[in-house]
């Protein structure tokens, strides 16, 4: 078997969550529960790092698991979905699954597949668990892949649990309320151990935190509440230099509004860890920060795919992501703005449109998933919400026109989807 035939195996043989969204999702952790006996519980051989949360989940782990590497680990990563290949989603200090290990892995679960049903997910949660246990791992970052109580990561006891934010995402799994989806989130909060919350929201969504860490008897810090950062502003050099209380002067490689909080609740996260132990020192921070692309293989946050004209790429695909790209967006205006835009059918698309800027070039389009939102109903609503554009059937042809009308001193953005986001990557490369 190819590496190419292991990989559609396992795209087709279990319910994948980026072709039929919530029908791939499975309540309750039995059948992660039956593979992780399977495999021997091999998450149980080393510390884990277990994060949860709406948004920032990838730029969080990936961060964390850069600082710890830069310290001297051994260490593995676990995070979804993948842009360009499925062992994006499983990295040891950097480098991705062999191919043949994936390969390997198939072979060792057909015979379970018709027994046990499980979602593409929990396969690929086990696949990685057994991995970082066969390489040694000194410690794994795990991000869930939806929610957390249900969640087929939470099988984990973490040394450190991370809740990035809260925001309206997955409402038909997680529930139509902040507090709802809080308390999914907090599914991971685990007995003793103790837990970062990136921001606060409001008092009720806090509480929601409060009340499952009190039951659990663990500690809780809200990161937003610690005035960690003094000031960040943009780097001359690219990304976002910061200024702190425990941790100094610093530059982080990603460039994205939003990373100021994701900073904020790492730095938390770090601090807690030396609490428990790690010896994580000041330089070991500014390593990770200054490279973490470049030491985890992190793509898609507010990346400049090319100069001229000035391209960037974000995965930011829910209303609480589009808030930061809208701002950042008219921030950087240098002449007409071109967007090559498309969604997923099962967000709530209403409200992402009605935070996008109106006199821009919009080119609507859909990416090569089930799951995609027709590219002509989504300028449908787009027209409703004061945008206005053409229609084109694939990102690289959208792309392409976007391209061929944009000046050298515009500004070309693609998003939507990190869907939409993996098709262009695909087409440039």
């Amino acid at each position: 078997m190819t590496y190419e035939e292991a990989t559609e195996f396992l795209f087709n043989s279990a319910p994948l969550f980026q072709n039929i969204g919530a029908g791939a999702y499975k309540e309750g952790l039995d059948g992660t529960l039956a593979l992780d006996e399977r495999f021997g519980h091999p998450h149980r051989s080393y510390p884990t790092i277990h994060v949860a949360g709406t948004n920032g989940k990838g730029s969080v782990s990936h961060t964390l698991a850069a600082i710890l590497q830069s310290g001297g680990l051994r260490v593995g990563l676990y995070t979804s979905p993948h842009l360009l290949d499925f062992r994006e989603r499983i990295r040891v200090n950097g480098e991705m699954i062999p191919e043949e290990r994936v390969v390997r892995f198939v072979d060792e679960t057909r015979d379970c597949i018709p027994l046990l049903h499980p979602s593409f997910f929990e396969l690929a949660t086990a696949l990685a668990f057994k991995y970082f246990e066969e390489q040694c791992v000194d410690v794994a970052v795990i991000e869930t892949g939806l929610g957390g109580r249900l969640d087929c990561t939470n099988v984990i006891t973490p040394v450190l649990s991370v809740i990035t934010n809260i925001s309206y995402d997955h409402t038909q799994m997680l529930g139509d309320t902040l507090e709802k989806i809080a308390y999914e989130k907090a599914g991971i909060i685990k007995e003793g151990i103790p837990v970062v919350v990136g921001e606060t929201v409001n008092d009720s969504v806090a509480d929601v935190f409060r009340t499952k860490a009190r039951r659990m008897g663990c500690a809780i810090v809200f990161a937003d509440k610690t005035g960690e950062i003094i000031s960040h502003t943009p780097s001359t050099l690219g990304g976002i230099l910061y200024h702190t209380r425990t941790f100094g002067e610093f530059t982080g490689q990603l460039a994205g509004l939003c990373q100021e909080k994701n900073t904020s609740t790492i730095l938390a996260a770090v601090k807690t860890l030396r609490l428990a132990g790690y010896n994580i020192n000041n330089v070991d921070v500014w390593n990770g920060f200054a490279h973490v692309t470049d030491m985890t293989g992190l793509m898609g946050r507010w990346q400049v795919v090319c100069d001229c004209p000035l391209t960037i790429c974000d995965t930011g695909h829910n209303e609480g992501g589009m808030q930061y790209i809208a701002r950042q967006l008219e921030g950087i205006r240098k002449a007409r703005l071109h967007i090559v835009f498309g969604m997923v059918s099962d967000k709530d698309v209403t409200k992402v449109l009605s935070l996008l800027p109106c006199n821009a070039a919009y080119y609507f389009t859909q990416a090569s998933v089930r799951r995609a939102m027709p590219s002509v109903q989504l300028a449908r609503l787009a027209s409703e919400a004061g945008l206005e554009g053409q229609c084109y059937g694939s990102v690289a042809e959208a792309l392409s026109k976007a391209r061929e009308n944009a000046s050298k001193d515009d500004i070309i953005f693609v998003g939507g989807s990190t869907f939409v986001v993996a098709d262009m990557l695909k087409s440039i490369n």
